[in-house]
């Protein structure tokens, strides 16, 4: 599969997770075996000595940094992409650092990437990650008519995935969101002019829960380009985790799992550790210092500081600690190496596509 000149041998995309699960390490392994590897931009630079002083400057120069581990450890194969949430209020300087830095793709959520054109020019693929038809149908036609532009692929993540999600809290704890299933079918649909307009394939990726080869061929047969992934790669030894991080995902099962409210104004997806169950009952955490991270957020009001809790759970810190998960984390009992995932997930899909 070719996306902007760039060839996938495994049509897999690694998705990104912060504060630090997915940084260099991580997405340097998938794309040396082929797929797109995915760094978080969401405070890259917490392990910077100066971070609590200037984590803007921190964060960028971790950011420049991971992008060329990444690069260097994939020798050329794959892509190498960054995941940049549009409500942080670093979002355009993330982009900006990345296409600079040489990032092979731009992968947008937690938001409407409207105005990504503009920060990229050109120079890198560009994505957003949609969780509707609607959504695909308002980001294609702003990019086409406002920058004569179109995405190089999408992301539809459905409702069973891990971290920030695009549907309703109510709906999301009742179980009444859409299935991938049903959603493809309309994306794809919403895709359609705009290749044919610009003259290339716009690839979509579906995202949420998927856990093997057999998840890839059944997508697949229903027109998607191939899946992201990513609370299986969690369990690597690639993992810019914490093996602490990775001991948690590796006990909890569906049942341990959770819908809370964010600070970035979204619903997400994540392990009930002892911070979800204070929450739970109605105990605020008052920050004890702030980054500045999101657009919008009143430390003075807000449950939780989302980045101190992210901090404290890539460090493993379970007392303390947000663990983002997907839904089929209960499945998640092994480690692996990224290699060993993806040639399992390679030849499974191979078998039933």
């Amino acid at each position: 599969m070719e996306i902007r000149g760039h060839h996938l041998s495994i049509p897999v995309l690694q998705g990104g997770m912060g504060v630090g699960v997915s940084l260099g390490g991580l997405a340097g392994a998938v794309a040396a075996c082929g797929g797109m590897g995915t760094i978080s931009t969401a405070d890259a630079g917490y392990q910077e000595p100066d971070f609590p002083t200037d984590p803007a400057g921190a964060n960028l120069r971790a950011l420049r940094r991971e992008i060329g581990r990444a690069k260097e450890l994939a020798r050329g194969a794959g892509m190498v992409a960054v995941n940049a949430m549009v409500a942080t209020r670093q979002f355009a300087d993330a982009v900006r650092t990345a296409v600079a830095a040489g990032v092979d793709a731009v992968v947008c959520g937690a938001g409407l990437p409207l105005e990504l054109p503009a920060l990229t020019q050109g120079k890198t693929a560009i994505a957003p990650i949609v969780s509707s038809p609607r959504a695909a149908r308002l980001l294609l036609k702003t990019w086409d008519r406002k920058y004569q532009t179109t995405a190089d692929f999408l992301v539809l993540e459905g409702s069973r995935a891990g971290g920030h999600l695009g549907f309703g809290e109510e709906a999301l704890k009742e179980g009444t969101c859409p299935s991938l299933e049903d959603l493809l079918p309309g994306v794809l649909a919403e895709t359609a002019p705009y290749a044919e307009k610009y003259g290339h394939p716009i690839p979509v990726f579906p995202a949420g829960g998927i856990w093997s080869g057999a998840d890839m061929a059944r997508l697949t047969r229903l027109g998607a380009a191939g899946v992201q992934m990513a609370t299986r790669f969690i369990a690597t030894w690639e993992c810019d985790a914490s093996q602490g991080y990775k001991d948690v995902l590796l006990e909890a099962r569906e049942e341990d799992l959770a819908i809370i409210h964010s600070p970035v104004g979204m619903p997400g997806r994540a392990v009930r550790t002892p911070l979800i169950r204070r929450l739970e009952a109605g105990e605020r955490l008052e920050p004890q210092w702030c980054a500045q991270c999101m657009q919008g957020c009143r430390p003075s009001e807000i449950p939780f500081c989302i980045t101190h809790a992210l901090i404290q759970a890539v460090k493993g810190n379970r007392e303390e600690g947000l663990f983002f998960s997907g839904a089929s984390v209960g499945l998640l009992d092994r480690m692996c190496s990224v290699r060993e995932l993806m040639e399992e997930l390679t030849r499974e899909w191979r078998a039933l596509a």
